[in-house]
C-alpha cells in the first residue's frame, strides 16, 4: 500500500477530505439522534460524541464521507478523532473504543469502495487517530506540575485498541493528527510499531502536528522542526500540519518543516481563523488560492482542510491544485545525528550546534 500511494505522491498531488464535525453539525442532530435506539436509557448526556454516530447514524457519516468523495477528496478520515478508551470515558464508553473504530472504519470503507466504483478512480481511507484529551507532556494541575493523569504505558494500550479497530475495519493508511504533545504521538507511533512487527501487515503512516499560534510551537512547547525530528524515527510516509491556524498563518511553519525532513508533506489548515463567535467565515473560493499558492511554491504533496471547511473547500482545493507539481522531497544526508527537545539540535563531530 506504501508503494502505492507513494507513486501517486510522486505524480501528483493528493486531496485529504475536510471537517467531518463542520458537516455534522449542519445536521442540527438532538441528544436523542445521538443516542439513537441502543443507547436511548445510557446515564449521561451523549450530544457532541460525534465519534458515536457512526453507530447511531451511520448513513449521515456515509453521506458525508461521499459527499468529499465526489468533491474531489482521493483521501477520507475515518470519524475516529476522539475514538480511544481515553477519550471516550467522560461520556462513559470506553469499553466501546474497539468498536468505534472498526464501525467507524468500515463506514468510511463503504463510502470509499463506492465512489471507486462509481468514478473509476481509487478512494483511500485514512484511520484518524486524535490526540486524547490527556497529556503526558503538560501537568492538569498547576499547583503539582509533575502530576500527570495518563501514563505513557495507558497511552500505548488505548492507542493499541484503537488501531486494531481501524485495522480491522479495512483502512489503508493511519494518521496520527493534531499532535499537540509528540510524546502523545510517539505513544500512538509506538502502538502502531508493535502492531506492525506483530500482528498486522504494516500500513503507511501519515503524522500531523499542530502549531497553535504565530510563536511556532506546538502546545507542549516544540517548534516545527523538534516536531518533525521527534517522529522520524516512525519513517511516516508524510508529515505536516493541520487545525489551530488558517492557510495564511500556516504557510510559513510548513515552509520551514518541509526543509528538513524527506517525507512528503500533508497540510490541511483551518478555514481561516474563528470569528468572535467561534465560526469560520473563509470562503471556498479563498482556502483554495492560499492552497494553490502552496503548490506552485513547491510546498505540499497533500492538501485537504480542517476545522470549518466542507466539500464546497475541498471541489474548490481539488480544482486548484489539479495541474500543479507535487513537493520534491529534498536530499538531507547531512551525516550527522539530529536531536530534539523543545528546540532542534544537531549534533556535528564532538560539537551541538
Amino acid at each position: 500500500m506504501e508503494d502505492e500511494i507513494e507513486s501517486i505522491l510522486q505524480e501528483r498531488i493528493m486531496v485529504l477530505d475536510g471537517g467531518m464535525g463542520t458537516m455534522i453539525q449542519q445536521h442540527a442532530l438532538t441528544e436523542e439522534d445521538f443516542r439513537g435506539h441502543e443507547f436511548k436509557d445510557h446515564s449521561r448526556p451523549l450530544k457532541g460524541n460525534n465519534d458515536l454516530l457512526s453507530i447511531t447514524q451511520p448513513d449521515i457519516i456515509c453521506d458525508i464521507h461521499k459527499e468529499y468523495l465526489l468533491s474531489g477528496a482521493d483521501i477520507i478520515e475515518t470519524n475516529t478523532f476522539s475514538s480511544t478508551r481515553v477519550a471516550q470515558a467522560d461520556y462513559g464508553f470506553g469499553h466501546l473504543a474497539y468498536r468505534l473504530n472498526r464501525v467507524s472504519a468500515q463506514v468510511a470503507r463503504k463510502a470509499a469502495d463506492a465512489v471507486t466504483a462509481q468514478t473509476g478512480i481509487r478512494r483511500y481511507v485514512a484511520g484518524a487517530m486524535g490526540p486524547t484529551n490527556r497529556t503526558l507532556s503538560v501537568s492538569p494541575s498547576v499547583e503539582r506540575p509533575d502530576y500527570r493523569n495518563i501514563t505513557f504505558d495507558e497511552l500505548v494500550e488505548a492507542y493499541t485498541e484503537q488501531a486494531k479497530g481501524l485495522l480491522d475495519g479495512g483502512v489503508d493508511i493511519l494518521l496520527v493528527e493534531t499532535v499537540f504533545d509528540t510524546a502523545n504521538a510517539k505513544a500512538a507511533l509506538f502502538a502502531l510499531q508493535m502492531l506492525f512487527e506483530e500482528e498486522y501487515a504494516p500500513r503507511p503512516i501519515f503524522v500531523s502536528g499542530t502549531i497553535v499560534d504565530k510563536s511556532g510551537r506546538t502546545l507542549s512547547g516544540q517548534t516545527g522542526e523538534a516536531f518533525v525530528i521527534s517522529v522520524s524515527h516512525s519513517k511516516p510516509l508524510c508529515i505536516g500540519l493541520n487545525c489551530a491556524l488558517g492557510a495564511v498563518e500556516m504557510r510559513p511553519f510548513i515552509e520551514t518543516i518541509g526543509k528538513c525532513t524527506t517525507a512528503y508533506i500533508i497540510c490541511y489548515p483551518n478555514a481561516g481563523l474563528p470569528n468572535t463567535f467561534g465560526g469560520y467565515d473563509e470562503t471556498p473560493e479563498l482556502t483554495a488560492k492560499h492552497i494553490k499558492n502552496f503548490a506552485l511554491d513547491g510546498l505540499v504533496n497533500i492538501v485537504g482542510g480542517c476545522c470549518g471547511t466542507t466539500p464546497a473547500h475541498i471541489r474548490k482545493i481539488a480544482e486548484a491544485v489539479k495541474f500543479c507539481k507535487p513537493r520534491v522531497p529534498p536530499s538531507l544526508s547531512q551525516g550527522y545525528m539530529l536531536l530534539s527537545g523543545k528546540v532542534e539540535l544537531a549534533a556535528l563531530s564532538h560539537l551541538i550546534c
